[in-house]
């Protein structure tokens, strides 16, 4: 009985860990044409003037002078950047995350690694779990 017990604490923490690792994806199917004119407009707009665009938003000058760094000092360093770099630059800047970190993320799967390790008996860190052995 306790043997059926540990098998099915563990196939339960697995069913929920894989759980918490499935994402949602919407596809659509774009025309031919659409492809073209985006990819006309992202060539056509070169990595300096989205960087220099995302620079004269109100938001990030306000955070740039909160974290004591000069607007014209961060200009001057976007234009000493090759057009490569200022359009690496400008794809990650709109591929990260907003204001999300994997911190959160890791402490959440820590904690419950540790809580899952309780209840099967591996240790003992958490009074408030009963372990299956």
């Amino acid at each position: 009985m306790k043997r059926l017990q540990r098998i099915l604490a563990i196939v339960i923490s697995l069913c929920i860990i894989n759980a918490t690792m499935i994402q949602t994806v919407h596809a659509g199917m774009i025309s031919t044409e659409e492809v073209a004119r985006l990819s006309s407009n992202n060539q056509a707009e070169s990595g300096h003037a989205r960087l220099a665009t995302a620079l004269a938003r109100a938001d990030v000058r306000a955070e740039m002078e909160r974290l004591g760094v000069s607007p014209t000092a961060a200009a001057q360093r976007i234009a000493a950047l090759t057009d490569t770099e200022a359009g690496n630059l400008a794809d990650k800047i709109n591929s990260a995350p907003a204001g999300a970190s994997d911190v959160l993320g890791a402490i959440v799967f820590i904690f419950v690694l540790l809580i899952v390790t309780d209840i099967l008996g591996f240790t003992k860190i958490f009074p408030f779990t009963r372990s299956v052995r």
